[in-house]
């Protein structure tokens, strides 16, 4: 009896060990899951703060080109001339050829940059085929802005009755 009680205490005992070692196991093996768990997260925590951090991209509205623009951008020109001109001949010069056009195109191209871009090089354009030409006032230059300021009214004109409000 005495044998069985210590076989019984052996096969116990032994049994204790197995079952505490299964239980380091199931131990072991839940902290590695979480760990690996919780390390699958990591990246995309990581990212989410990357994206946080990262200046968030604005998409500009896409730029309609309106029906009058080319006409816009010859009167653009024409006044880029006319300044030019006007300030070539008048001798107290004329600002207000420039403060127009600005006045424009502020209020045509507000949000738009790429119009706004292209009526000022127009305008700059117009400037600058004069201001290669002519260096001093002389009757062809008086009789190109006259020209030019009559074009410009004729056009004002056009795009206001047609495309206005």
């Amino acid at each position: 009896m005495k044998a069985r009680l210590a076989c019984a205490d052996s096969f116990d005992l032994h049994f204790q060990r197995e079952r505490g070692r299964l239980r380091f196991k199931a131990l072991v093996c839940g902290l590695l899951t979480a760990a690996a768990i919780g390390c699958a997260a990591l990246p995309t925590r990581a990212q989410d703060k990357a994206a946080k951090n990262a200046p968030v991209e604005t998409v500009a509205p896409e730029e309609k080109p309106a029906p009058y623009d080319d006409r816009l951008a010859r009167l653009s020109e024409i006044m880029g001339a006319v300044h030019y001109l006007r300030n070539l001949c008048v001798a107290g010069g004329e600002p207000e050829w420039r403060d127009a056009i600005q006045k424009l195109i502020d209020s045509e191209t507000a949000n738009e940059p790429k119009r706004k871009a292209r009526m000022i090089a127009a305008y700059n354009r117009g400037y600058r085929s004069f201001a290669s030409v002519y260096t001093t006032c002389t009757p062809a230059a008086a009789t190109a802005e006259e020209n030019y300021r009559n074009e410009g009214a004729t056009l004002a004109v056009e795009i206001a009755s047609r495309f206005g409000n």
